[in-house]
């Protein structure tokens, strides 16, 4: 599910130095030359191509729903159920196709797909004869690119060597393996389908069928989970030797089974300290295990970084198929409906030429600034500043250097030149006296890793107090 590539932030778990607040009459001053944001904006778009590149697809069905899990999917039963003819199953590819058919495309708009994501529910589950349908109608209706990274998130127990050359040979060649847990305990407080026998008959399938790039996907801060339980599943995710592994943070949401039973930092869930904990543990380990810590929860051997999730951290366009899924296109977010009915409802309006989901193309200023700060924080390169200061103006730019400069102090932020080496406080200070990138030659910001990553909610907060105190006092002067 296209949620799950947006892993919640964590909260702030460290010593954090007071932060300045932002005086308004300094900021007007700093504007008072400032050229419109208008022309500034002129060059948004080379944040983002205009043309998106990646699809991502929902296959929604689970064998049942895990106690954590809101995503919209359907529950297909037991283990022993056969799905290769479910009519549900038929039936919802026939409409995901549908809507990838109608989806309305400008010829000059068009280019092959670089990356596919079939998320899900179970994508798993899905028979690979239908996932063809899938594949063929994507490449009828964008083409796809003969290097592609086509990716599908298969959880242990619903695949076996058969099923996965046979997604091999359609052109799937990047797994996400949804182990979470290697404890037997945690598996069944959390509702898993799996259990840990066939957490490694997969391991040893992925292995066996030659997959080249394979993720392990792992849950921390589950129910009753210790800090013995979450080093034995690094550790044994370290021995599988997967060339990529995604750590997440429990989440507690509303109308799930653990939303009902638990409060967040209360057992049995583990205190926020423990949780911080978990997350440091996990940065050691896999980094000293040669895994580059390339996103908060994203960790990858040199070379196999999740090409897909890049286009939400980067912000570029990208189409969205499927129960519940958002696309980005044109400057316009849009969510599918959640529910079957509502969402076959919604295929025929598209067919019909009722219902927009690309957008008009035009951007918002503020908007696109909070999205280009929240994701690129999220990720080891942060913030180019040279293009968020031909986008936005070198006033912006200069206000949140100010707002990060205790962050900078304390380390939990890091500034950069452009060969990466890091600025002290005293260069951050000097930048602050020059108005153009040129001059200032700080080129990134970024969080470290682990502290600034588990402060990154009120780091990415403040900047976006930044960014409104900004716009807003470029509209009290006209300038926009």
């Amino acid at each position: 599910m296209l949620k799950s590539t947006f892993t919640p932030i964590f909260w702030a778990l460290v010593p954090k130095p007071k932060s300045p607040k932002l005086s308004p009459n300094v900021i007007i001053n700093s504007l008072a030359n400032s050229t419109s944001l208008v022309r500034q904006n002129a060059s948004l778009k080379q944040h983002q191509s205009t043309i998106p590149l990646s699809a991502y697809i929902h296959l929604p069905f689970c064998r049942k729903r895990c106690h954590y899990c809101d995503f919209p999917i359907v529950a297909l039963g037991s283990a022993s159920a056969r799905i290769d003819d479910d009519p549900r199953v038929l039936n919802y590819i026939q409409w995901l196709c549908r809507e990838i058919s109608a989806t309305q495309v400008e010829l000059d708009a068009k280019a092959p797909l670089e990356t596919v994501y079939f998320g899900g529910g179970t994508p798993s589950l899905v028979p690979p004869r239908l996932v063809s349908l899938v594949l063929e109608t994507l490449k009828m209706k964008f083409g796809l690119s003969e290097d592609a990274e086509i990716s599908m998130e298969m959880d242990p127990g619903t695949f076996d060597a058969k099923t996965m050359k046979e997604v091999m040979l359609l052109g799937v060649n990047r797994v996400s393996l949804g182990v979470q847990a290697f404890q037997e305990k945690l598996l069944k407080s959390c509702g898993r389908a799996h259990g840990v026998q066939e957490v490694h008959e997969a391991i040893d399938i992925v292995k066996l069928c030659g997959v080249e790039n394979w993720s392990i996907d792992l849950i921390a801060s589950l129910p009753h989970q210790t800090s013995d339980m979450w080093e034995e599943s690094l550790r044994l995710t370290i021995e599988a030797e997967p060339t990529h592994v995604s750590v997440y943070d429990l989440q507690i949401e509303q109308g799930t089974k653990f939303g009902n039973l638990y409060t967040p930092g209360e057992f049995p869930l583990p205190s926020e300290i423990q949780a911080a904990d978990f997350y440091k543990m996990a940065s050691r380990m896999l980094c000293d295990a040669n895994y580059n810590h390339y996103e908060i929860s994203s960790y990858g051997k040199t070379g196999y970084e999740c090409k897909h999730n890049f286009t939400y951290w980067k912000n570029k366009p990208f189409y969205a198929f499927g129960l519940g899924s958002a696309s980005y296109i044109g400057g316009l977010r849009f969510s599918r409906p959640k529910k079957v009915n509502n969402y076959m409802k919604f295929v025929e309006n598209l067919e019909n030429g009722l219902v927009n989901s690309s957008g008009d193309g035009r951007i918002h200023a503020k908007d696109t600034a909070t999205d280009i700060v929240m994701l690129s924080l999220r990720t080891a390169r942060g913030i180019d500043m040279k293009c968020f200061e031909e986008s936005f103006g070198s006033s912006i730019v200069s206000s949140l250097i100010e707002a990060y400069k205790p962050y900078v102090e304390s380390g939990h932020v890091v500034c950069l030149d452009e060969e990466r080496r890091t600025m002290g406080i005293e260069e951050v200070n000097n930048s602050l006296l020059h108005k153009t990138y040129r001059e200032r030659k700080l080129a990134y910001i970024r969080l470290s890793d682990p502290e600034g990553f588990l402060l990154s909610n009120e780091l990415i907060s403040l900047a976006f107090r930044v960014i409104d105190n900004c716009m807003d006092c470029l509209h009290h002067l006209d300038v926009v």
